[in-house]
């Protein structure tokens, strides 16, 4: 198991899943209305923290990857943190073989994407994907 590519494998998972919650992600709940992408982030993320396993003693590599949870919480989409992050889960897993082993069995759900959609123009419909007509209300009967 290679944990480099490991960790760069499930930070995208973490990110999107801090980015959804915020610091709560840690102690939310997954909710069957839960996006599968953010509640796989959130699994990632428990394990890694030791907080999947109530009353268990954390390591100082689990509470500071707790700590950069909650500041990139703080500002999501800083690209300085999500490296750090990325950093933290690679030491955790090669201090925890375990912890990565156990992570690298899960099946994973389709990676998350980000989608920039850009738009000009006096009512220009902005859309990432469109199987019909789009009608802006201009000259219609």
């Amino acid at each position: 198991m290679d944990v480099v590519q490991l960790a760069q494998d499930l930070t995208p998972y973490a990110t999107t899943a801090i980015t959804a919650y915020g610091a709560a992600v840690l102690a939310r709940v997954e909710s069957d209305a839960a996006d599968t992408t953010i509640s796989y982030g959130q699994r990632i993320l428990r394990r890694l923290t030791g907080r999947d396993t109530p009353g268990s003693e954390t390591s100082a590599a689990q509470d500071a990857l707790a700590d950069t949870v909650t500041e990139l919480a703080g500002t999501p989409g800083d690209a300085d943190l999500a490296a750090v992050l990325r950093v933290q889960i690679r030491r955790l897993m090669t201090a925890h073989p375990d912890i990565a082993a156990d992570i690298a069995e899960w099946a994973r759900p389709a990676a998350p994407t980000t989608v920039t959609i850009t738009t000009s123009g006096d009512r220009s419909p902005a859309v990432q994907t469109n199987y019909g007509t789009i009608n802006t209300g201009d000259s219609t009967t």
